[in-house]
């Protein structure tokens, strides 16, 4: 059977061009500094996003834990939105590492603006947790894979500079963000004292994600890098795949987005499913089942070889990437439509 993966864009496999610049990589060790692909990936993501510098961790989750302790003193609170990814899928590290606990808004398809956070901002008041860090999601993984603008994201740069209050970005999918909205990934990013991330997401690398950000602030990233285990050697095997993805992958998001709408399209036409087309804007498709049994469905599906997630008791997510041609979407899309009763 030719199984169809609609799990996650992490599923996706290295290039040819990528096994290729992995087997010849010109390696060293990194927690000395001397690994030159290393390097070469850390200048070159510092340079895309228009930054002083970058450091190469693990997975993104590193990356946002060491970006919340940087910022942060134990005992703050950390505003997010109420779906976040710092609160279901990483473990509780921006407690557990930073000792920090986070103040969550709940904001329509996720996208948080100034008001809604200014709303939330601590009392000025010795015995109450003070706020220590905004922190935002673009695009929104649970949210739909939802965007925030630009006009939306100037306005929390500026109530947040105005508020003394550090700006952290979890963009594991930024670079669908910045292709959804026609900006480049520098402009959509640029207020914000940290940037996160993922080369392994859609851009296709095996594995790997930056942090971006001032040299002083990417100096003590490393001491927190390497007291979370994510001190690599030889880890140039890995910035050599991840050269390739933050060159190439960008430039083939769109196809990707394409084929979601097309799932998303097919999913609105059956009566069983409910889903919100205006909030499909990137690779992510999210669709409620009516009746509850999401599970039941994903389950029927991967019998018949399309593998999708469920993600709640009624909710189904589909993640299309570039390991999943339009053919496969299509195919996918003619079963899911036919599980869900046509």
């Amino acid at each position: 059977m030719n199984v169809i993966d609609l799990r996650s864009d992490t599923v996706t496999r290295p290039t040819s061009a990528m096994r290729a610049a992995m087997a010849s990589a010109e390696v060293g060790d990194d927690v000395y500094g001397e690994d030159p692909t290393v390097n070469r990936l850390e200048a070159r993501a510092a340079e895309v996003f228009g930054r002083e510098a970058a450091i190469f961790v693990p997975t993104g989750s590193m990356g946002n834990a060491i970006a919340a302790r940087l910022h942060t003193e134990s005992g703050q609170e950390i505003i997010c939105e109420s779906r976040a990814h710092i609160m279901d899928w990483e473990m509780g590290m921006v407690s557990v590492f930073s000792g920090c606990v986070p103040r969550t808004v709940e904001a329509p398809r996720g996208i948080l603006t100034w008001p809604m956070i200014a709303s939330k901002i601590a009392p000025k008041i010795y015995y109450h947790a003070q706020t220590g860090l905004v922190w935002l999601e673009n695009s929104h993984n649970i949210a739909g894979g939802t965007v925030t603008p630009l006009a939306v994201l100037e306005e929390v740069w500026a109530g947040a500079r105005a508020a003394g209050l550090p700006t952290h970005l979890d963009g594991a999918r930024v670079f669908n963000a910045a292709t959804a909205l026609g900006v480049d990934v520098a402009k959509l990013t640029a207020g914000f004292d940290t940037v996160m991330f993922c080369l392994s997401k859609g851009l296709g690398a095996p594995v790997g994600s930056m942090l971006v950000g001032t040299k002083e602030k990417m100096a003590r990233a490393r001491i927190f890098r390497k007291a979370l285990g994510g001190g690599m050697r030889q880890a140039g095997v890995l910035a050599a795949a991840g050269l390739i993805a933050l060159e190439e992958g960008p430039k083939r998001l769109h196809e990707d987005h394409a084929n979601a709408r097309l799932l998303a399209e097919a999913v609105a036409g059956c009566e069983a499913a409910e889903i919100d087309l205006e909030a499909v804007e990137t690779n992510i498709v999210i669709f409620k089942v009516r009746g509850g049994d999401a599970s039941g469905l994903v389950a029927g599906l991967k019998a018949k070889g399309v593998l999708c997630s469920a993600i709640g008791p009624d909710a189904v997510r589909l993640v299309t990437h570039f390991d999943v041609s339009r053919e496969d979407c299509e195919k996918s899309a003619e079963m899911i439509v036919e599980a869900l009763g046509g």
